[in-house]
């Protein structure tokens, strides 16, 4: 029987990550390659799917239980979709080792966007 070991869930806004993204060094340190291959292919929803995505990374770094610290980076952790447009995570060094440690089996991930806003809600299970 499984059970719910962290919860997390963030806001980011569209407007601030349209801005971070045109930034070089940011865009590339914190979104994995194929993270920016799926935003490119957004063209005019690629800051809203951004921000989504870093809300995404954040609220995963609080389910861990830890923020952004420790090594858990924004880097350490992908966002990933599936054929129908589904998302999910993939966790890397630190943040796979917290996630591990913690005796994690699965990331549920939920993101929306209205307006200038984007959100994610994570569920950790184990």
């Amino acid at each position: 029987m499984s059970k719910i070991i962290g919860i997390g869930t963030d806001l980011c806004a569209v407007s601030r990550m349209d801005k971070a993204i045109q930034r070089e060094h940011f865009y590339e340190r914190v979104f994995f390659e194929s993270e920016r291959a799926y935003l490119e292919k957004k063209e005019n929803a690629r800051a809203q799917s951004a921000a989504a995505m870093f809300a995404a990374k954040e609220a995963v770094a609080k389910a861990l239980g830890t923020g952004f610290i420790r090594g858990i980076m924004p880097w350490t952790i992908e966002v990933t979709h599936d054929e129908a447009g589904k998302p999910g995570i993939v966790l890397h060094e630190a943040a796979k080792e917290r996630f591990e440690a913690l005796g994690g089996t699965d990331v549920h991930l939920s993101l929306t966007h209205e307006g200038d806003s984007a959100m994610a809600f994570v569920v950790i299970e184990g």
